[in-house]
């Protein structure tokens, strides 16, 4: 940990039990309020009073707690030590935090937000010709750009697995696929994200050793999305990048939406109601704007300027096609072997329904996949699973293998892992 890092920390800490303070005096209000009490108006005049005065102190010695906290630790932590986000465990502590309060740790400009950016061999790449041409002295003209997502790093691609035998090297053995892994703020608007990703790619093409002739994007739950919103931008700003896209492959992303998501806002606005259980609605909330996109799929900034984030069940989703270019491929996972199982249909992987993932919503709502072709279903998997599966890698190589040659539809590589049917499971 570096000495701003530590700082960073502490300064958040403080931040963060100032603002639990703040949501008790809030509450403390409200019952107080409520109450009848008999003392009359200057009494209350005068609770009021010295409440106010306790709760500013109270905030100040958080803060300053945090500071002295953020203090020590930088005492222990030198400038030239490796960052957080080079290790594998700060890696997944930023990815958590910057899932839940990223938009936050960006408007504050904090050492502990994540910048987008190429990641190769547990390090940052420079975009530029040299930093490309010594990260990737064996470039290919071909490209698979992996995008994570909520509350993940680049490091979440080798989960269940050794790194050579994830889908990257694998691919590179199989096909001679250059395999790129991107490091973003999931707590960012998903839109943010996909405009990033289409600037970063637009100067990896430009700078990469040799000319791209292809490139193939994978995303991994909300990585799908921002892939997806990518392409939009990409294509609607004319960058070259977007016309070398193949193939995109989203792995248990919730176009449609995410429940939980869902449930967040229905608790969010049920507590705003009453001025007892508004703090909590403040923390809830609290969450990030990147989670709250997730909660219908939203891609572009249409979806969500101009509107109360937290308005109940508020869709406003506009209809983002594909790239003219590409194949897109769905990749869905439930719990069930079968995704129509009512185990399966209920709770899907854990964290997205099968429709959701497939883009087949009961109300007529469609992401055009074609189903009958371009979708694998990973039968008794969860969400994470599918960053890491055999049978998920076997179908990928397969689909790349087929559309390079223009052969028909493969045939299923696992009979027992396909979905029952091909029609949409209701939700």
């Amino acid at each position: 940990m570096q000495t701003q890092e530590a700082a960073a920390l502490g300064s958040l800490a403080g931040k963060a039990m100032a603002g639990t303070a703040s949501r008790i005096e809030e509450l403390h209000r409200a019952v107080f309020s409520r109450s009848a009490f008999v003392g009359g108006p200057p009494v209350r005049l005068i609770h009021n009073g010295a409440a106010g005065v306790a709760y500013k102190g109270v905030r100040a010695l958080n803060r300053g707690l945090g500071r002295l906290a953020g203090a020590g630790l930088a005492r222990t932590a030198q400038t030239g030590e490796k960052r957080l986000a080079d290790s594998t465990a700060g890696s997944l502590a930023l990815g958590a935090l910057s899932g839940f309060h990223g938009d936050l740790l960006h408007r504050d400009r904090s050492e502990l937000a994540i910048e987008m950016t190429l990641r190769e061999r547990g390090a940052d790449i420079a975009i530029d010709r040299s930093g490309l041409a010594d990260a990737f002295p064996a470039a290919t003209p071909r490209l698979a750009v992996f995008v994570h997502g909520l509350c993940e790093t680049d490091e979440a691609w080798w989960m269940f697995a050794r790194r050579s035998t994830s889908y990257g090297p694998r691919l590179r053995r199989d096909l001679g696929i250059t395999p790129l892994y991107v490091r973003y703020n999931t707590g960012l608007h998903i839109s943010d994200n996909g405009r990033r990703l289409s600037r970063l790619l637009a100067d990896v093409v430009e700078s990469w050793p040799t000319e791209v002739e292809e490139i193939v994007l994978v995303g991994h739950s909300m990585g799908g999305l921002v892939a997806r919103s990518a392409g939009h931008y990409g294509e609607q700003s004319g960058e070259s990048w977007a016309s070398d896209v193949r193939h995109v492959f989203c792995l248990a992303s919730p176009h449609l939406g995410a429940p939980l998501e869902k449930l967040a806002n229905v608790a969010g606005w049920a507590l705003g109601r009453l001025p007892e259980t508004r703090p909590l609605a403040r923390i809830v909330n609290g969450r990030s704007e990147g989670i709250k996109d997730l909660r219908f799929g939203y891609l572009v900034d249409e979806d969500w300027k101009d509107r109360d984030p937290d308005a109940l069940l508020d869709d406003n989703r506009h209809h983002i096609p594909f790239l003219e270019t590409a194949n897109c491929y769905c990749v869905t996972a439930t719990l069930s072997r079968d995704p129509a199982h009512p185990l399966g249909h209920l709770i899907g992987d854990l964290l997205v329904r099968y429709p959701s993932a497939s883009g087949q919503g009961a109300k007529g709502e469609r992401i055009p996949f074609e189903l009958d072709r371009d979708h694998h279903h990973a039968g008794g998997a969860t969400h994470f699973h599918v960053l890491n599966d055999a049978d998920v890698y076997r179908q990928i190589h397969a689909w790349l293998e087929r559309d390079k040659v223009g052969e028909g539809p493969p045939t299923s590589l696992d009979p027992g892992d396909g979905p029952a049917t091909d029609a949409a499971v209701p939700e």
